[in-house]
């Protein structure tokens, strides 16, 4: 079936949704480069027209995918609430803007049918949305999430302490993890990216910063950002793990081109909740990124933000404790300036909090884009105010291994004071008992990595 419509005396044709969908994404270089996006904003504005009237029923009925063609469309279409659908299937997408932008400041009415929607539903939404829109409707859309500290509720703005090494060194690890504590962050998770992928080096990495965390009575947990499967063998081998990780797409294709499968994520997800060291059992850890499935040439001929919230309506049924998108990691190719990575950071936050994940964002941009310091902080100020559950926290905002941009553990510091947010409340009380917060303020002492050294090392001696 086609659809038209004409706009400023133009006539555009659209074969199906699916190419409606694709042009009426905002600008991205990676629609471009697939060649699924709109000629012309006069084409974009024809085809978020029609996108509005498209009701939730055929947004099903047509997914980017087809059910019989991709594992991610039928366990997201077969594990879908079909009360909560039966609600909202006659909507229009339009309807349904309005419905989240009407809804009470805790977002109760939209909680009660995120089950009810597919990645496609919020990908229309979305693309209805200004920026402010998706400011102000993420900040109703709260997701709470626990495994040993608490994120996701009003009033906190957690972070990663991500102390990577390009050689997977324990010192140099170590020295910006103490430093990160020193500062607040690292109640969301102590996260590395290991340099080199086996389960010897991940186990290393999970036992060096699980000694930190005992040795300082740290309510934080670990993860190693290896391949799933490595972290497995890992923890098998009894490596003390507080998360498990894995990069997931989109569709079929896309998973496969990362090593992964459903089945594969749900043995990792039964393994985690019987030997992580999580309270929550909330063990699950997924990062994403517009444009990833084009990388590997599995897009499908659909746009990269409609396969972006395919992710989020995967990843819900897995119960993650975490879920980010790295905006602006993958390049150029996908998001080519800093207002398109500062759109589609918003985009993606939005679209996780409604499909009902506790969503993070990766405040970052590589050195080949044309993106500076100053979009990555618009973008994490917007966020903060839209009320993301998490950024990365690095040390001065360079990762010397991922050699990229991201937030600093200065800048998390800074997000919490101007908008007066706190570190998850677990968190908060051991910074107070060490004397580096006092009031939901830092106090004199934040900064001093050796004060944390030596905390560590003394417990380590008395034990």
């Amino acid at each position: 079936m086609s659809y038209t419509k004409t706009v400023g005396g133009q006539k555009f044709e659209f074969r199906d949704v699916k190419q409606i969908l694709a042009c009426a994404n905002e600008e991205k270089s990676g629609d471009a480069l697939a060649g699924v996006c709109a000629s012309s904003e006069r084409e974009r504005a024809a085809a978020k027209d029609l996108l509005a009237e498209v009701t939730m029923s055929t947004l099903r009925e047509q997914p980017v995918i087809p059910y019989d063609d991709d594992a991610v469309t039928r366990f997201i279409d077969d594990h879908l609430d079909k009360t909560q659908y039966e609600q909202i299937k006659a909507w229009t997408a339009g309807e349904l803007r309005d419905f989240i932008l009407a809804d009470e400041p805790d977002g109760a009415r939209v909680s009660l049918i995120r089950n009810g929607l597919t990645g496609e539903m919020a990908s229309a939404v979305c693309k209805l949305m200004s920026n402010l829109d998706l400011v102000v409707a993420s900040k109703k859309l709260r997701v709470k999430g626990f495994a040993n500290t608490t994120l996701g509720i009003e009033g906190v703005l957690g972070a990663r302490l991500q102390p990577n090494h390009p050689a997977d060194a324990v010192e140099g690890i170590l020295a910006s993890l103490y430093e990160g504590l020193s500062f607040g962050v690292g109640d969301a998770v102590i996260g590395i990216n290991p340099a080199y992928d086996t389960p010897d080096i991940v186990a290393r990495l999970l036992e060096a910063t699980h000694k930190v965390i005992d040795s300082l009575d740290l309510p934080t947990q670990n993860c190693i950002l290896s391949h799933v499967t490595t972290q497995m063998k890992a923890i098998e081998m009894g490596a003390p793990a507080g998360l498990i990780f894995q990069s997931i797409a989109g569709s079929e294709k896309g998973n496969t081109a990362f090593g992964i499968d459903i089945e594969t994520l749900l043995a990792a997800k039964k393994l985690g909740e019987k030997h992580c060291n999580n309270k929550g059992k909330m063990v699950m850890y997924f990062e994403t990124g517009q444009g990833s499935e084009l990388s590997s040439r599995s897009h499908n001929d659909a746009d990269q933000l409609t396969l972006e919230a395919r992710c989020y309506a995967m990843a819900r049924h897995f119960n993650p404790f975490l879920v980010n998108d790295v905006v602006g990691f993958i390049g150029p190719e996908y998001l080519a300036d800093g207002r398109q990575m500062i759109r589609a950071g918003l985009e993606d936050h939005f679209m996780g909090k409604l499909l009902g994940v506790p969503m993070g964002i990766d405040a970052c941009y590589t050195n080949h884009m044309n993106a500076d310091q100053n979009d990555l902080e618009n973008l994490a100020i917007l966020l903060t105010a839209g009320g993301v559950n998490y950024f990365m926290g690095v040390p001065m905002g360079d990762d010397v291994m991922l050699s990229y941009q991201t937030t600093s553990y200065h800048d998390i510091a800074s997000l919490r004071e101007l908008l007066n947010l706190r570190p998850a409340p677990e968190f908060e009380l051991w910074l107070e008992d060490v004397g580096l917060m006092r009031n939901g303020r830092l106090t004199e002492r934040a900064g001093d990595a050796l004060l944390i050294k030596s905390m560590a090392h003394q417990s380590k001696a008395k034990r």
